[in-house]
């Protein structure tokens, strides 16, 4: 077994064995750059004489002291684990130790900001690395109350999951050795908070700034808000949007869950170099940093960090005050949270269309991931530690979450809320199973869940629904039913309720004038009600996405929406047009060059920022993968000449218009292409309103490295005028981009094998794919297969995943030089034994060199 893994049997025979109390962590962030002091102590409850273990990931120990015992740690202390032997029936451990700052966005991660030298801290925990800040039991279900006593340069600030007890207490004759100025030393003392997981705790310390506000929690309490970022971007921070939606969130859901706020405050923080969207640290949220928005981004980034925010306030009561027994409910956890912020979006917020946003972007991602290889029910099995790293996937969260709106639908929103009031009320403070919140729902609906749980979260696969016409001569339907595909490896026929809506051209918008609701079970399912009448323009199978299944349009309705896609009179059944396209392009059905120009002409009319978003995400795909190699260089070229004039015939200053010109300087790659890049860059271009900001100037300018048109001397000015954190992440993916062998090599090594933050790291290899010549990517294929296995055993976790994805050669996928298939697969059998989520991760990545085969064949079929 690794060394810092654990297993879930494991988990479940120490849970047996100790009962948890409370934990009292003292802290000392002044002792050095690289390591601070942890003590911790730890009251439980044991099995008199058992033993167990209790889990720490420190270079040092100084001491461990188990009922008043000192242990010897040489002898009980190994990789991550204290052996603690003959228990007592109640127990108190002490232990002392040096613990490491992290630079990869895991434990307590340590930043300094190159703007002033201040130094930053902020903790990550989930899933398993409280561990790497004081001694615990790691495992959510063992639940204690902690105090945290935090010992910090005096000029900081330090944020915990509860309220400090009074003022800051200077500490006499306290040095910083941390880095920071030398301006003294304090000493901050938290309220002890109610039982909560170890990985939901935190503490995010550091000379932030800090704007606050308040609201009033429907049990009459005054709930304190606080919103957090660095200094150097406070200019930046719209305190008041986030805050109003803050509000909102925490009005709908009180409502909804008949339940006060569960916590004493409510804290935002935005973090530097954090890994993922936020974590939902109990009132203590940290979020990702790039949601204070220095520069003008797309609409969907805004709505992106408002259903941000939500999700991780819809965990305050599902997952932190019920919290999962074992991570097997993880996807109950996150797969609720999207569910929720996504209804809250749409209901509470200015984005009412969120669940467009929701079908375009998330059900998309759930739809990629169900057809992969390594595709599993929504509810995993997470044997251990490893399993669930690699489980935060669009199955958890997106799949997940699209089934829960399935069964809302099902069993109706009023009984599904009621249900979970019940499961709020009944669970608090506690862990809980799957189980029990489907017990909460059976008694509320009437509904009998167990053959729903069966089909729905114990099977993996997404199936596909197509339509089957007849007409007579007349255009009247005479036939008309829906057929259900399986795929071979997961052949699990599942009932669907859902809508078939027929459109047709009403004053020229394209309307709905027929609407079905039925339900759909088996491999063909008639519909009797649209027999006799005549047939609509375009026949939409899943109308108002209400089903989880991918859709195919029949021949007459594929026509009609490719010359009508503009006239919909709403977004949602526009983007289920554009997903089954996209889902045809993916299967190999529908050649590449049919989807770009599908894209091409009809993205001007497009309204829903993240469907445009998601649009050129698709396009980029096609036409790197899926479009025949001997017709990718031109389709190419014509797609960034389109983009190009999309982009100048777009409203001025519009988010169509950024969305375009960053697409178009992306993709630009002739002479003629690269000189309006640039022309932009420098100002003697012209579009109307466009803002030439910071972020978009480094975009221009990556843009231009790719193309040979610029290197390091414009790099290093554009950094000299850009001396930030996100400059330097910047200036990385710049120069990784260099189109040289010896810029690729030096790329590589700092990715693979240097020491980098893990922003810099991401930003290093995203530069590195960067390439008009994918020949400068063949050296590297070698060792990468190569390097997998010493990669895995030797960084974290999140560090070693950057690697294993971002680097695997999929864009050589058609080179024979490099047979990227017949390599993948020989390394896959030469190492058998290779730990399972890393075999998961390697599986995966050729599964999207499979597919981007298949697609390549549809498109050299193309007449």
């Amino acid at each position: 077994m690794p060394a810092e893994n654990l297993t879930r049997a494991e988990a479940r025979d120490r849970a047996a064995t100790v009962t948890t109390h409370a934990y009292d962590v003292t802290l000392d962030l002044t002792t050095s750059p690289t390591t601070f002091a942890s003590r911790t102590v730890l009251s439980f409850s044991a099995i008199p004489g058992s033993s167990t273990f209790v889990d720490l990931i420190a270079p040092t120990v100084h001491e461990v002291t188990l009922n008043g015992t000192p242990l010897d740690p040489a002898q009980v202390v190994a990789d991550s684990r204290i052996r603690l032997d003959d228990l007592a029936a109640e127990n108190e451990l002490v232990v002392v130790a040096d613990c490491a700052y992290m630079n990869t966005g895991e434990g307590l991660h340590r930043f300094v900001d190159p703007v002033d030298d201040e130094v930053y801290l902020y903790s990550q925990f989930e899933v398993a690395d409280s561990r790497r800040v004081f001694a615990v039991f790691e495992q959510p279900d063992l639940k204690a109350t902690f105090t945290f006593t935090v010992t910090a340069p005096a000029h900081w600030v330090v944020v915990s999951n509860y309220p400090q007890v009074g003022e800051p207490v200077p500490v006499e004759g306290g040095v910083n050795r941390n880095g920071g100025r030398d301006e003294g030393t304090a000493t901050w003392t938290f309220e002890t908070t109610p039982r909560l997981s170890s990985y939901v705790t935190a503490v995010v310390a550091g000379p932030y700034h800090h704007e606050h506000g308040s609201l009033t929690s429907s049990d009459g309490r005054e709930i304190p808000l606080g919103v957090y970022c660095r200094g150097s971007l406070a200019q930046y921070l719209d305190t008041d949007e986030i805050l109003d939606v803050t509000r909102r969130g925490f009005a709908f859901y009180e409502e909804k869950f008949a339940a006060p706020y569960p916590f004493a405050k409510y804290d935002q923080l935005f973090v530097p170099e954090f890994n993922a969207g936020a974590m939902e640290n109990a009132g203590a949220v940290t979020f990702l940093e790039a949601y204070v928005f220095r520069s003008k981004v797309p609409e969907a980034t805004v709505e992106r960090r408002a259903v941000t925010i939500l999700h991780e306030l819809a965990h305050m009561w599902f997952g932190d005050l019920v919290t999962m027994r074992w991570w097997d409910d993880l996807w109950l956890n996150e797969s609720f949270a999207e569910y929720a912020s996504t209804l809250a979006t749409a209901e509470a917020t200015r984005w009412t269309s969120a669940w467009t946003t929701f079908s375009s972007l998330e059900k998309s991602w759930a739809y990629r991931q169900d057809q992969l290889p390594s595709t599993h029910p929504i509810v995993a099995d997470m044997r251990d530690l490893e399993d669930v790293e690699v489980n935060f996937d669009g199955i958890t969260y997106a799949k997940g979450a699209s089934v829960l709106k399935q069964l809302v639908a099902w069993v109706g929103q009023d009984e599904f809320f009621a249900g979970v009031q019940a499961y709020f009320a009944k669970h608090a403070w506690g862990n809980t199973e799957l189980r029990d919140l489907l017990t909460e729902l059976e008694a509320t609906s009437g509904r009998d869940l167990g053959p729903w749980s069966a089909l729905w979260l114990e099977k993996a696969g997404v199936t596909l629904l197509r339509p089957q016409v007849e007409l007579d001569e007349h255009g009247t339907v005479t036939s008309f039913a829906v057929l259900q595909e399986v795929p071979d490896e997961h052949p699990t026929q599942r009932p669907h309720r859902l809508a078939i809506g027929g459109y047709d051209l009403v004053d020229g918008r394209l309307a709905r004038t027929l609407h079905v609701e039925l339900d759909v079970d088996g491999p063909r399912t008639e519909v009797r009600e649209l027999l006799g009448r005549h047939r609509p323009l375009l026949i939409l199978l899943n109308d108002d996405d209400l089903a989880y299944a991918k859709v195919r349009l029949d021949e007459l309705s594929m026509s009609a929406a490719i010359e009508h896609l503009g006239e919909f009179d709403s977004s949602l059944p526009r983007t289920l047009v554009w997903a089954a396209a996209w889902d045809a392009t993916r299967d190999g059905e529908t050649p590449g060059r049919d989807y770009v120009d599908l894209v091409l002409g009809n993205i001007a009319h497009e309204t829903d920022s993240t469907v445009v978003l998601v649009l050129l995400r698709q396009l980029t795909t096609t036409l790197d993968l899926y479009v025949a190699p001997e017709h990718r260089a031109a389709t190419a070229a014509s797609a960034a000449d389109r983009l190009l004039a999309l982009a100048q015939d777009a409203p001025a200053g519009s988010d169509l218009q950024l969305q375009l010109v960053k697409a178009f300087a992306a993709r630009a790659t002739t002479p003629e292409q690269l000189d309006v890049v640039v022309e932009v860059l420098d100002d003697r271009t012209s579009f109307e309103g466009l803002t030439l900001d910071t972020d978009l100037r480094w975009e221009l300018l990556t843009a231009l490295v790719a193309g040979g048109r610029a290197d390091e001397t414009q790099i290093a000015a554009q950094l000299a005028a850009d001396p930030t954190a996100t400059g330097e992440r910047a200036a990385a993916q710049a120069r990784a981009a260099i189109p040289t062998p010896a810029a690729k090599a030096a790329a590589w090594a700092a990715a693979v094998e240097g020491d980098l933050p893990n922003a810099i790291q991401a930003a290093t290899i995203a530069g590195f794919a960067r390439v008009h010549d994918r020949g400068l990517l063949l050296p590297f294929v070698g060792p990468y297969l190569e390097g997998l296995t010493t990669v895995w055993a030797e960084r974290t976790n999140e560090m070693a995943q950057n690697v294993v994805v971002g680097l695997y050669p999929t864009a050589l996928a058609d080179d024979a030089r490099a047979d990227v298939l017949a390599s993948t697969d020989a390394w896959l059998e030469a190492h058998a034994d290779a730990a399972p989520a890393l075999r998961r991760l390697v599986v995966e990545s050729r599964d999207g060199v499979r597919r981007a085969l298949a697609a390549q064949e549809a498109d050299r079929r193309r007449a």
